[in-house]
């Protein structure tokens, strides 16, 4: 793909955009450098990716001044290659990831954002929270005890169905969790801000239901 077509999925998109409060964070996993720097050459700074290993080798060759965003599953043992630069965690499904996350962000000496994946499609390949397992952290105040992580939202994958209406029905119940969730905001360490909800087939829909952050790779870098 060549330069300006990056530049020109990005304008499509944009225009897309235009309507609702969703900004585009653009997925470059598996795509090179050479496809990301168009787009950070066209002012986008945030790039998610789903892997450390890919994170660590692309932050060595791409501009200092991106922020990353791990987007996909994380493993406990990984976060402590990423807690010194990561600017967010989207992928946050457990407990047990969360007491790892404020472990090395502590060693670090810094604050490290994260949204809170909620379970919310029909495939069991998925990660997350279950909505009511989540509410009943709040209710027993689980954001208090994280002082190192700041707790700004929910990130959700709908079902992979040609369906529309399953796939809005699962955005819309992840945006009510995340009302309902916005009442705990006086609660330490947690403020919903942010719903990353929506990618490239069906980020229209995430948007009408809610989103405030869509997740888009081949729409804006190609066909990987």
């Amino acid at each position: 793909m060549m330069e300006s077509d990056v530049r020109k999925n990005l304008q499509l998109i944009e225009s897309d955009l235009s309507g609702f409060s969703a900004r585009l964070l653009p997925v470059s996993k598996t795509f090179p450098v050479e496809r990301i720097l168009p787009a950070y050459e066209a002012g986008y700074k945030d790039f998610g990716e789903n892997k450390v290993q890919e994170i660590m080798a692309k932050k060595e060759e791409l501009p200092s001044d991106i922020r990353w965003h791990l987007i996909g599953h994380l493993q406990s043992n990984k976060v402590k290659y990423i807690a010194p630069f990561i600017y967010m965690i989207h992928s946050v499904d457990s407990e047990k990831l969360l007491t790892e996350i404020n472990k090395q962000a502590e060693k670090c000496n810094r604050v490290i954002p994260c949204l809170l994946q909620v379970f919310i499609a029909t495939e069991e390949s998925k990660f997350g929270w279950s909505p009511d397992e989540l509410l009943a952290w709040y209710q027993t105040d689980g954001p208090a005890r994280f002082p190192f992580i700041s707790i700004q939202g929910l990130m959700g994958m709908a079902s992979n169905s040609p369906h529309e209406a399953q796939v809005r029905k699962e955005f819309r119940s992840l945006k009510t969790l995340f009302d309902q969730l916005k009442s705990y905001d006086a609660l330490p360490n947690s403020k919903m801000k942010e719903l990353s909800m929506g990618m490239s087939g069906d980020f229209r829909i995430a948007c009408e239901e809610g989103s405030t952050l869509v997740r888009m790779g081949t729409a804006v870098f190609g066909t990987r």
